[in-house]
Formats: structure tokens, C-alpha cells, sequence
């Protein structure tokens, strides 16, 4: 049997705030609103997360010129509190996020399976640029 194997993508940052406040910032709509966007010009103004397993999510991403958006949106399949989520993308492709403590700091690691619209440097480069969107809005509060 001849398998294939997916190319995926890893980005990676270390969020100086404890575990349970880089995990609440991740997790809570109220957050995910101030920081879900990879660049000033684009916004989240709707976040809806039930986070458990079966659970869905829905961010919602514009342009603040009203130009473009699209809904970020799908399902989670495992859920470890303060550790681990993996979800599945609504177009199939999956996404695991591991949250590891570094004593008063958290590393904070995505991987993801591409899409094929776009090159990997340019989903790289945005996927890292939310999470470091994230990074900076964690520790500004």
C-alpha cells in the first residue's frame, strides 16, 4: 500500500506570560478579537469557540477597508488543557497547536497542513505573523 505523506508547516514563538494566561488569551473570543489578524489592515470582529472536542469554531477575518474576508472556521478534535489542540480546518486540513511552560514564559507551537492556493513561504510568513500578533498582544496586557 503506498501512502502519501502531507507537507505541513510549522511556526513557532515563546509568549513571555505564564501557562494559564498565554492559554486564556488563546482561547477566550474577547482575545482571540485583538489579536487574530497578521497584519494592521485586517481585524476579527466575530469569534465563536467551543473549545472541546466536537466542538466548533468560527473567526471571523475582514479587511478594515471592507475590501475582503472570510471566516476562519472548523471543528476540534482533541483538546488538552493548557497542553495541546488539534483541529480540523473546514476545507479537511488539520492543525495542532502544542503549549509547553518555560517556567514564567510559553512556547507556543503550530503546526498545519497547507493549502495549495498559495505558496508555503506566504502561509508560513502569515501564519507566523498571527502568532506573533498573538505573542504581542499577550504580553501588552
Amino acid at each position: 500500500m503506498e501512502t502519501k505523506d502531507k507537507t505541513t508547516i510549522t511556526v513557532q514563538t515563546t509568549v513571555n506570560a505564564p501557562i494559564e494566561k498565554t492559554w486564556d488569551y488563546w482561547t477566550t473570543p474577547k482575545h482571540i478579537m485583538q489579536w487574530n489578524n497578521a497584519s494592521d489592515d485586517w481585524y476579527s470582529p466575530i469569534a465563536v469557540n467551543d473549545l472541546r472536542v466536537g466542538g466548533k469554531f468560527n473567526f471571523r477575518m475582514e479587511a478594515k477597508d471592507g475590501s475582503m474576508g472570510f471566516d476562519f472556521e472548523g471543528t476540534y478534535n482533541e483538546v488538552k488543557v493548557k497542553e495541546r489542540i488539534a483541529y480540523k480546518i473546514i476545507d479537511g486540513r488539520e492543525v495542532h497547536i502544542t503549549f509547553t511552560a518555560k517556567g514564567n514564559a510559553t512556547e507556543v507551537t503550530e503546526t498545519f497542513v497547507p493549502e495549495e492556493e498559495n505558496t508555503l513561504e506566504l502561509q508560513r510568513g502569515g501564519w507566523q505573523a498571527i502568532l506573533d500578533n498573538f505573542k504581542k498582544y499577550t504580553e501588552a496586557n
